[in-house]
């Protein structure tokens, strides 16, 4: 299957298909100079099975986790490139999950003002979210995505099958994105997780969350409107995850959306959202002081001034947005985690 993604400053497929890790040259242009940027959690039968197929291929592993996405792993990649001898009419491939995908889209949009960019994801978080849509950066002085581009890719290709190796937390954390997605736009997709029905119809979770995140970031390429509801639950999750990098038992992106979701939904979507989270493993709620957790907010990229801008879900499958000053908020923050 194939899903185009038309804006007004890009166009490009997203190929949905088990076994097209295999066929990545017959759906890129591989015939010069590849950068594969990947981590050391993933399978190296994947990165060879790039690498085969690229005519002049380098590959520049990175420790898993967001502390690679940091301006020294940026700066070694465009070392490499530069020794390399890469040009304009090359291309950088991400080849894993967000992390990868974050911090080589940067490096593809930084590299002489510009070169191709693709996207393989290999994670769920990846293939239904953040691999489309164009949103590249690196994290700056423990902030996250501080630093970073709009540059879209050139092509994105979703092999399920390279989700068999990941484990089932890392599964559960990508689902937390559909989840989102369902509780915004899509009832139905909803149901499908409370029945208890998303890992066994996995290839339907991926088509209907890129079909809602290609309709968001075409009508909305630069997060001015509509793209705003992506960030459901992700006001409150991007605290939490600046907070429990902090602490040895650190929260995975999708697990901190688990927790930022709850406190923005009405009593009733809430009392269906708690069990869908327990049936998949994702935490509700987390230790953190309520004062720790609004003086990493108060760094969001989201807050307009003195105010801020929350997507709420009083109905399922539906979405307000509210604009509040920051010091209500902060409170209503307090209050939900004393």
């Amino acid at each position: 299957m194939i899903l185009s993604v038309k804006t007004a400053l890009s166009s490009y497929p997203i190929v949905l298909e088990r076994g097209v890790l295999k066929k990545a040259k017959e759906h890129l242009l591989l015939n010069r100079k590849c950068m594969i940027v990947t981590d050391d959690n993933i399978p190296r039968k994947y990165v060879d099975t790039v690498s085969a197929q690229c005519a002049d291929p380098y590959v520049f592993t990175v420790p898993a986790g967001e502390g690679s996405k940091s301006m020294e792993t940026f700066g070694r990649i465009l070392e490499e490139m530069l020794e390399k001898e890469f040009s304009r009419t090359d291309c950088v491939i991400a080849l894993g999950g967000g992390v990868v995908g974050d911090l080589a889209g940067f490096v593809a949009a930084s590299f002489q003002r510009g070169v191709d960019f693709y996207n393989i994801p290999t994670t769920v978080l990846s293939q239904v979210d953040s691999s489309i849509g164009g949103k590249v950066a690196i994290n700056f002085k423990g902030w996250k995505n501080m630093v970073g581009a709009f540059y879209p890719p050139k092509a994105v290709l979703i092999d399920p099958d390279t989700l068999a190796t990941l484990p089932e937390r890392q599964i559960a954390n990508g689902l937390a994105e559909s989840v989102k997605m369902a509780a915004t736009f899509d009832a139905e997709l909803f149901e499908l997780f409370e029945k208890g029905q998303a890992l066994e119809k996995i290839d339907l979770v991926i088509e209907k969350s890129l079909r809602i995140k290609r309709r968001v970031v075409e009508e909305d390429e630069r997060e001015t409107g509509l793209r705003k509801v992506l960030n459901f639950g992700h006001t409150l999750a991007h605290a939490v995850e600046s907070e429990s990098h902090k602490s040895p038992d650190f929260l995975y992106h999708g697990e901190c959306v688990a927790v930022g979701m709850v406190p923005m939904c009405s009593p009733a979507v809430r009392e269906r959202l708690l069990p869908v989270l327990k049936m998949l493993k994702l935490p509700a709620t987390v230790p953190f002081s309520g004062e720790s957790l609004v003086e990493a907010l108060s760094h969001d990229k989201k807050i307009s001034g003195k105010d801020i801008t929350l997507i709420l879900v009083d109905r399922l499958g539906e979405y307000r947005m509210e604009k509040m000053p920051f010091s209500a908020f902060a409170e209503r923050v307090k209050e939900d985690f004393q």
